[in-house]
């Protein structure tokens, strides 16, 4: 693809996500004070041209290479047995396998700081909605990505249970951080929704609901919190940069290094 198809692909799906989500935000808020236009909504919209124009290359050929890496793991015997079941049940399993280690990586991605130091990028939004779904450093999703497809990289699924995969995680993980409030009843012990993952993104580094497509992990390991209410405050507690280039450049500095730029920058003469 040629950067004009890429930059027409970009644009068409910015067009279609913001015709689906923002009239769903509108007709059923969390937040009902909260504008289209928000505070900071430029800095989301630079993350969500990254992903598109940049970073989505990137993960794909980490993916790639990963996957190459990892091809020969699982005998040859297993892995034709698991491409040959019905591809509705592939895709069941992908999902189901894939949350165990997304739940697990991400409850790391909280506790271990080295992986925190990409991973609160996401968490310093200070307003969820559908845009602010695409705010993550590509390191962070290199290895998010790579936790959700490693079922399927190495136990031979078919291909095409991946895309569902992929195709089906893309548009969960955007609608679950919409400015959306939905009563679902018991569905939302079974099933993920806004509601679990606003919580998720509280202002407390550690509130818990890691689990991404369904809270059963978090219900079994006793991280699962659901309010009747929206938090009061996202974000982070940490000083962090308000700014797209300054929260890419952050996790990936030496903290010496960052404090003698954050220096010069808030310098009376600067």
């Amino acid at each position: 693809m040629n950067f004009l198809n890429l930059i027409l692909a970009t644009g068409v799906s910015f067009l279609f996500l913001s015709l689906v989500f923002i009239p769903m935000e509108k007709v059923f808020p969390a937040k009902k004070e909260q504008q289209v236009f928000r505070k900071n909504w430029m800095v989301d919209l630079c993350y969500f041209l990254g992903q598109y124009l940049l970073w989505n290359g990137l993960v794909l050929w980490g993916l790639n290479y990963f996957g190459d890496w990892l091809d020969g793991i699982v005998p040859q015997n297993f892995r034709q047995a698991v491409n040959s079941q019905p591809l509705w049940l592939q895709s069941v399993e992908v999902i189901l396998l894939s949350d165990i280690l997304i739940y697990w990586g991400h409850r790391l991605q909280h506790k271990v700081d080295f992986l925190w130091r990409f991973h609160k990028v996401h968490h310093s939004a200070e307003h969820l909605d559908w845009l602010a779904a695409h705010r993550e450093h590509p390191l962070d999703s290199i290895y998010t990505v790579a936790l959700i497809n490693l079922p399927a990289l190495i136990m031979g699924f078919d291909l095409n249970a991946l895309a569902i995969l992929v195709a089906f995680r893309g548009i969960w993980a955007i609608y679950i951080h919409s400015n959306v409030r939905l009563n679902i009843g018991p569905l939302k012990y079974i099933i993920g929704s806004p509601e679990l993952h606003h919580w998720h993104h509280d202002i407390e580094r550690d509130r818990g609901n890691y689990a991404n497509v369904s809270p059963l992990m978090d219900i079994i390991f006793g991280t699962h919190t659901c309010p009747a209410k929206e938090p009061d405050a996202y974000g982070i507690k940490e000083d962090f940069p308000k700014n797209y280039v300054g929260q890419m450049l952050k996790p990936i500095m030496p903290k010496k290094w960052w404090q003698k730029i954050s220096k010069k920058t808030n310098s009376p003469q600067s």
